[in-house]
């Protein structure tokens, strides 16, 4: 199956809600390339972008329960082929 290579950009408002992300990304890391997660403790939030390679239902999978977490706001760009 024909996978894309994207960046999910998350911003994290709710610091509770850290550990759920980073299960949901561990649970997705077959098809993570690299990850950088920066505190900001300033603002009282976390900023992770994630590089990914994977099928467009498996990305979209991801992105969807990192969205329903609460306190929390992805973004994704995926490559069009």
């Amino acid at each position: 199956m024909e996978t894309r290579v994207g960046v999910v950009g998350i911003v994290i408002d709710d610091l509770e809600s850290a550990t759920m992300v980073n299960q949901i990304l561990h649970e997705f890391a077959d098809m993570i390339v690299g990850r950088m997660g920066i505190p900001y403790r300033e603002k009282g939030i976390c900023v992770i972008s994630v590089i990914v390679d994977g099928t467009v239902d498996a990305l979209s999978g991801m992105t969807g329960k990192l969205g329903k977490v609460k306190g929390v706001t992805v973004k994704s760009a995926l490559t069009k082929k």
